[in-house]
C-alpha cells in the first residue's frame, strides 16, 4: 500500500526477501561491513557464483533496477552547510575593470580550468553567470581555517615535542642507526625542505647535535616559531652550540630567519671575519638588508644588529666603506626599498664623521657622486649625437681636454670601482668609444703613482647581473687558491653605480674571434708573436707560462661558467690576453638562459682545444684533470654560494627576477649535490664531450659571424 506520512499505514517497514539475489545481496553488505570474516579462496569462489545467478536473475526478470552505491567511511560523517560571503569582485580585481566579454569558447575553456593554489589549499573557483554578453568573472571562497594551526599537527608537536621532555632530551644520544640519519640530514643543501618526521627527530636530538655546527641552520628550520617555548628553548641553545661557519650565519640573514635573536647571532659570527673575506659578501649582507625588522615610526633609530655592524665596520675601513656606500646608493633609487636604504646612507655618513678625517672622507664620496654624473651625462650626450662614430671620438677627446669641462682636472680622489687607486685626470688621446649599440666610452684615468687604470664608463645598461657573476667569480678564485689551485683567472672589476649605468675594468685583450681571424683560426700563432720561446723549455714555439696560463684558465672558466649557467657564448665574449689568460666577458645571460637554441653545457670550441695541441695532446688531458678539480673543489663550498644566491633573490638581478623561486635550485641543480665525488668527476667528463662535440653551436657560431659582418 502507498504510504503516507500524515497516517498510520500498513506498509511493512522490511520487505521480505523472495528471491537468492535480496538474499545474497543482504548477506554481501554484512561482508563489505567486516561483519563476515574474508577467506580469500573462499570469497573468489562465492562471488564469481554471485555474478552467475545475478547475471540468471537479471535474465529472466521482466523489470529494471537502478542500483545505487553510497559511500563507506570508518568513521562518522558530520553534514554542516557554512554560508560563504562572497567578495566584491571589483575588490579582487583590485584598481582594475571588470573583464571584457569573452568567446563562448574562451569561457568554456576557462570553466575547464579550474585555479589551484597549492601553497595555502585556497581554492579559487570560476563561475559563469550567464547574461547577454556572456561576461566571465571570478568568485573567490576563502577557507575560513586557512590561518590557523593545524589542531592534529599541533596536538602531534606537543606530544612529540613535550616541554616535560627538555630535562631528559639532554642526555639523549643516538643508536647508529639514527646518526646515520642525522648525518644525511646536516648533508641536505640549504633550499631542501625537512619532512616532518626530519623535523621532529632533530629536534630530540638538539642537545647531542649542538657539537656539530652544521646543524644549528637544521635546527633551526625544525623550531615552530609561533611556539613561544620553542622560541624560548631555541634562542637559549644559540651560546651552547660549535660556532658556524660564515655559509651558515649567511643562511640565517635570510627572509627565512625572522628571529632578532638569530640574527644577532649570525652577525656574531661575521664579526670574526676578517675585511677581506668581508668584502666578499658586502653585496649579499647589504641585500640581506631587506629582511631586517625597522622601527618606521622613529626615522633615527633602527633596530637591526647587521645594519649597526656593517656602519662599524665601513667606518673603519674606507675601502669596505666605499663599496658600501655605492652599494647603497643603487638601492636607494629602488621605488620599494629605497627609503629604507636611504635611511641606512644617512646613518653611516653621520658615523663617519665621527672617525678620524671623516669630514674628508665624505667630501670625498659626494666627489665620486659628482664624476659619476659628468660621466653620465657625457655618455647620454655622446649618444645622442646624429655624427658618425670618429665624430664623436672626437667630440669626447674634445671634451676632456677643454680647460673648462668637468674631466680635464679631477681633485684626487679615490676611483669608485678600485678606491685603492687615487686618480687626478683622464687621458684624452687614449679615450674612445666602443662599436656596439650603447656606445660605452673607454676612459684612460692617470694616477698619482704614475700609473693608468683604463676603465669602461657604460650607460643605458644594469651592470648588477655582471657585477653579481664577476663578485661569484672572484669568491671562487678565491675558494680554489685556498686549496692550491691557481686557475689564471681575471676577475676584472665591476661597480654599478645606479640601475642605469656603471663601471667596469677594461683589461687589454683580444675577442678570440679576432685573434682566429687575425690568425688565420690558430691560436699558437697569437700566441707565437707576443711571447716566442724556441728554446727546449718552450711549448710549441710558445713561452711555457703563457701555455700554463692558457690551459688554467680555459679550465677554471669553463666550470665556472657552466656551474652559473652563462649563457649567450660565442667568440666575440670569450677574451685572449697576450699572457695566455682567458676570459668571459658580458653576463647578460645567466641561470641557463641563452637565446641561442640548443647551447652546449660550455663554451669549449675546436679551435680551443687545438691551442693545447688536440684532444690526444698531454696538454688536454691536463686541462681536464684541472676541470675535475675544480668541480670537486666548488662542490664542496656548494653551500657557500648558494646561500650567496639565496640572498639576492630581492636584488632586482633580471634573470633572478624572472623565476627567483627557483635561481637557487637552478645553481644547485648544476652541483649534482645528489651524486659522490666519483660519479659527480664521470659526470663532468661526460659534460666535456657533449661540448667539445656539439654541432649546433658551430653553426650558430658560423651565423653570428655573419650578422658581425654585416653589423659592420
Amino acid at each position: 500500500m502507498e504510504a503516507d506520512g500524515r497516517t498510520n499505514t500498513t506498509t511493512p517497514s522490511k520487505i521480505e526477501a523472495t528471491d537468492d539475489m535480496d538474499k545474497l545481496e543482504k548477506l554481501v553488505k554484512r561482508y563489505d561491513c567486516g561483519n563476515i570474516q574474508p577467506v580469500e579462496w573462499l570469497d573468489n569462489l562465492a562471488f564469481r557464483k554471485i555474478e552467475q545467478i545475478h547475471k540468471k536473475a537479471s535474465l529472466s526478470s521482466d523489470s529494471l533496477a537502478l542500483y545505487i552505491e553510497l559511500p563507506k567511511f570508518d568513521f562518522p560523517v558530520v553534514y554542516g552547510d557554512t554560508e560563504y560571503k562572497l567578495l566584491d569582485p571589483t575588490r579582487i580585481l583590485g584598481d582594475q575593470q571588470a573583464p571584457a566579454p569573452q568567446t563562448n569558447t574562451a569561457i568554456a575553456n576557462a570553466m575547464n580550468q579550474p585555479m589551484h593554489n597549492a601553497n595555502n589549499n585556497d581554492t579559487r573557483r570560476l563561475s559563469q553567470h550567464p547574461t547577454e554578453s556572456t561576461l566571465t568573472h571570478y568568485s573567490v571562497i576563502l577557507d575560513p581555517d586557512l590561518l590557523r594551526d593545524n589542531p592534529v599537527e599541533a596536538k602531534h608537536r606537543r606530544l612529540v615535542r613535550s616541554h616535560r621532555n627538555g630535562p631528559l632530551d639532554r642526555d639523549l644520544k643516538p643508536n647508529p642507526k639514527i646518526r646515520d640519519e642525522l648525518n644525511s640530514i646536516m648533508a641536505y643543501p640549504p633550499s631542501q625542505t625537512l619532512t616532518a618526521e626530519e623535523k621532529d627527530l632533530v629536534w630530540k636530538f638538539r642537545f647531542y647535535l649542538t657539537r656539530d655546527k652544521r646543524a644549528l641552520t637544521k635546527f633551526l628550520k625544525c623550531v615552530v616559531w609561533i611556539d613561544h617555548t620553542e622560541v624560548r628553548q631555541a634562542v637559549d641553545l644559540l651560546p651552547m652550540w660549535a660556532d658556524i661557519d660564515v655559509d651558515d650565519a649567511l643562511e640565517l640573514l635570510g627572509k627565512e630567519f625572522e628571529n632578532r635573536a638569530v640574527r644577532s647571532y649570525a652577525v656574531n659570527q661575521l664579526r670574526k671575519a676578517d675585511d677581506d673575506d668581508l668584502l666578499l659578501y658586502l653585496l649579499q649582507l647589504v641585500q640581506a638588508l631587506k629582511f631586517e625588522h625597522f622601527n618606521e615610526k622613529d626615522a633615527n633609530s633602527y633596530e637591526s644588529s647587521l645594519v649597526q655592524f656593517l656602519i662599524d665596520r665601513a667606518t673603519q675601513n674606507p675601502i669596505l666603506g666605499n663599496y658600501f656606500h655605492w652599494y647603497l646608493m643603487v638601492e636607494c633609487e629602488d621605488k620599494v626599498v629605497g627609503k629604507m636604504y636611504a635611511r641606512v646612507a644617512y646613518h653611516y655618513l653621520t658615523a663617519i664623521l665621527e672617525v678620524p678625517h671623516g669630514h674628508q672622507r665624505r667630501d670625498t664620496l659626494r666627489q665620486q657622486g659628482e664624476l659619476i654624473q659628468n660621466l653620465s651625462r657625457l655618455s647620454k650626450e655622446i649618444r645622442d649625437m646624429k655624427d658618425i662614430r670618429s665624430k664623436k671620438v672626437e667630440k669626447l677627446r674634445a671634451f676632456i681636454s677643454d680647460p673648462k669641462g668637468t674631466l680635464h682636472s679631477i681633485p684626487s680622489l679615490p676611483l669608485p670601482l678600485d678606491p685603492t687607486k687615487i686618480v687626478t685626470g683622464v687621458l684624452a688621446e687614449k679615450s674612445n668609444i666602443f662599436n656596439s649599440n650603447l656606445q660605452p666610452l673607454r676612459l684612460t684615468f692617470t694616477c698619482d703613482d704614475k700609473t693608468e687604470y683604463p676603465i669602461i664608463f657604460k650607460s643605458g645598461d644594469d651592470l648588477r647581473q655582471d657585477q653579481l657573476v664577476i663578485q661569484i667569480i672572484t669568491l671562487m678564485d678565491k675558494l680554489l687558491r685556498k686549496e692550491n689551485l691557481d686557475l689564471k683567472l681575471t676577475p676584472y672589476k665591476v661597480l654599478a653605480t645606479g640601475p642605469e649605468h656603471g663601471l667596469m675594468q677594461f683589461i687589454p685583450s683580444k675577442p678570440l674571434a679576432a685573434v682566429l681571424d687575425e690568425h688565420q683560426n690558430n691560436v699558437l700563432s697569437y700566441f707565437r708573436q707576443h711571447h716566442p720561446d724556441s728554446s727546449p723549455n718552450g711549448i710549441y714555439g710558445i713561452n711555457s707560462s703563457v701555455m700554463e696560463n692558457y690551459i688554467r684558465s680555459c679550465a677554471g672558466y669553463c666550470v665556472i661558467t657552466y656551474l652559473l649557467g652563462v649563457g649567450d657564448r660565442h667568440l666575440d665574449n670569450l677574451l685572449l690576453s697576450p699572457q695566455g689568460h682567458l676570459f668571459h666577458v658580458d653576463f647578460g645571460f645567466i641561470l641557463g638562459r641563452d637565446p641561442k637554441p640548443f647551447p652546449p653545457p660550455m663554451k669549449l670550441c675546436k679551435e680551443m682545444i687545438e691551442a693545447m695541441g688536440g684532444a690526444d695532446s698531454p696538454h688536454y688531458n691536463k686541462f681536464r684533470q684541472f676541470c675535475y678539480t675544480a668541480f670537486t673543489t666548488l662542490r664542496r663550498n656548494a653551500n657557500l654560494i648558494l646561500n650567496l644566491f639565496a640572498l639576492m633573490v630581492d636584488a632586482n638581478i633580471p634573470d633572478i627576477k624572472i623565476e627567483p623561486d627557483k635561481a637557487v635550485i637552478k645553481v644547485q641543480e648544476k652541483f649534482r649535490l645528489d651524486l659522490s665525488e666519483e660519479a659527480a668527476i664521470a659526470y663532468f667528463q661526460g659534460l666535456i664531450s657533449e661540448s667539445v662535440n656539439a654541432l649546433f653551436p658551430q653553426i650558430m657560431e658560423t651565423v653570428h659571424k655573419w650578422a658581425q659582418y654585416w653589423r659592420k
